[in-house]
């Protein structure tokens, strides 16, 4: 989607701080970290909410937990533990219609959340 903060990252647009790159996916740490490591791990494919994802693009939602649990494990936050999230819709507190994974480490993760 050409107006697409995500899509314009993955075609190289705008500049992020990737850290990891997959065939389906991309990870960039985010430039409003919540934690000490935040990372937000996109697939290349536009799909804009986790409503929208249909049978034919579920294997994303896949791909894009693979990729968070190898990451979690570079960071140095698997054993520790970390926390993965993604919003759906503005009460969800999506802001990015781009599905995206937050992944989340580095400090004590409280609950509930929000």
């Amino acid at each position: 989607m050409s107006d697409c903060l995500f899509c314009k990252i993955v075609a190289g647009e705008i500049p992020a701080d990737i850290i990891k790159e997959g065939d389906d996916w991309l990870a960039f740490r985010d430039i409003n970290p919540q934690a000490p490591t935040h990372v937000l791990i996109i697939p290349r494919q536009h799909v804009a909410t986790l409503n929208d994802v249909e049978e034919d693009s579920a294997d994303i939602i896949g791909s894009l937990t693979l990729a968070a649990k190898t990451i979690a494990r570079e960071e140095g936050i698997a054993d520790s533990g970390y926390r993965t999230v993604m919003n759906c819709n503005s009460d969800g507190g999506q802001s990015v219609y781009h599905i995206h994974v937050h992944l989340l480490g580095g400090r004590s993760m409280r609950w509930p959340p929000g």
